[in-house]
């Protein structure tokens, strides 16, 4: 895929996160890998005015790839950049990630909860829970931190007083999975109203990953 074809896509899946629901306003943002760096969502841009030329090219320490236009000036990157930087330097397989402020899984977050293995469907996020990263103000190494932190060997994770991260091998997978983090968030934010829901054991969940594997589950 070319460049100007991964813009194309980038910008189109950004404007599907917003008609999903699982983002407000000009909230949350998305990356896609590229040689040398990422393109990423710029900041306080809706997305219904959002172009593929407004994306910004960084490099995985936060310098721009391309010189600015003569006569437009290149826009500001999302203030998360170093978090979606951070995430794709330690993570060579992932190929896009995704932030977003879901009201469910926000809610959880707020309390600084993750999601237990309440559903078989949480393994779809990599492992047997999705944890949820401490607090850290946005924008800092220190938030940065613990979201790399909290997505060891998983594919999401919520994030303190925040929101919820996804990664995944595209930008598209990377959404799908996003929307079905705000379900289970959903779900079990109403399962704790009749009380806390029993739990998947470990051996439990390594069956239902193990199918996943088998059948290829969403691929």
């Amino acid at each position: 895929m070319s460049e100007q074809d991964l813009r194309e896509q980038l910008v189109a899946v950004a404007r599907r996160m917003q008609a999903s629901g699982i983002n407000q306003g000009t909230s949350g943002n998305l990356s896609a890998r590229i040689p040398g760096g990422m393109l990423i969502t710029p900041s306080s841009l809706p997305y219904e005015l959002m172009q593929p030329g407004d994306l910004v090219a960084l490099d995985l320490a936060g310098k721009p790839l391309v010189a600015p236009e003569p006569g437009r000036p290149q826009r500001r990157p999302s203030s998360e950049w170093r978090l979606h930087a951070d995430v794709l330097a330690s993570r060579p397989e992932v190929q896009a990630v995704l932030h977003c402020h879901s009201i469910h899984a926000t809610a959880l977050a707020c309390h600084g909860r993750g999601i237990p293995p309440f559903h078989y469907m949480i393994a779809v996020a990599g492992g047997h829970d999705i944890r949820c990263a401490p607090y850290a103000t946005f924008g800092t190494q220190l938030l940065s931190d613990g979201v790399v932190e909290a997505l060891q060997g998983r594919l999401a994770c919520l994030m303190a007083q925040h929101g919820q991260v996804v990664v995944g091998p595209n930008l598209d997978r990377a959404l799908a999975l996003a929307v079905e983090v705000e379900t289970l968030a959903r779900i079990y934010l109403q399962a704790l109203a009749i009380g806390e829901p029993p739990l998947l054991s470990a051996e439990q969940m390594e069956q239902v990953r193990h199918q996943f594997r088998t059948l290829l589950y969403g691929h």
